[in-house]
């Protein structure tokens, strides 16, 4: 599978948008994030997740793959690279490849098995705080630097959506 051409985002944007005003709130944001995230940058397998910076954990809220990542628990926030780009300085991370995935990722087999050796991690962030991160995951060297803008667009498109499971 290759990269096709880039997409105009615009109807994209303005679906997303317009899915913050339907019920089954925040479910109708993440399925339009997913399909907008889709769309425009592609991926094999989204996820969301709330991060608890007080308890340096984070929890899955919405999966396009609920059989390998199901909606339960939460997770321990390692101290590393990945965090300090994501969560503090809230800038998006790219793993392009198997080996940024096993630096990063303890489930990288998992990830691997799924076809997938390939991650963009976009952060959501509210009032200068990182509330959590949408997790696009792809075959190797699917994403690019290119690619940062839109996703975090989008992204801030979905703040009320996280703002609603934070219990804010």
């Amino acid at each position: 599978m290759s990269k096709q051409a880039p997409i105009d985002p615009l109807p994209h944007i303005k679906v997303l948008a317009a899915s913050v005003r339907l019920p089954d709130q925040p479910m109708a944001t993440f399925r339009a994030l997913d399909a907008a995230m889709d769309a425009v940058i592609g991926h094999t397998y989204i996820t969301v997740l709330l991060y608890h910076a007080e308890l340096r954990e984070i929890e899955r809220f919405y999966s396009s793959n609920l059989e390998a990542y199901p909606l339960a628990g939460r997770k321990d926030v390692p101290e590393s690279d990945w965090t300090e780009k994501l969560l503090t300085r809230q800038e998006c991370f790219i793993g392009y490849d198997a080996n940024d995935m096993k630096k990063y990722f303890f489930d990288h087999q998992l990830i691997h098995s799924l076809g997938c050796d390939a991650i963009l991690n976009v952060p959501v962030v509210y009032d200068g705080v990182t509330l959590g991160t949408i997790n696009l995951v792809h075959e190797e060297g699917w994403y690019e630097e290119g690619d940062t803008e839109i996703a975090l667009t989008l992204a801030s498109i979905a703040v009320p959506a996280f703002l609603q499971i934070a219990g804010q």
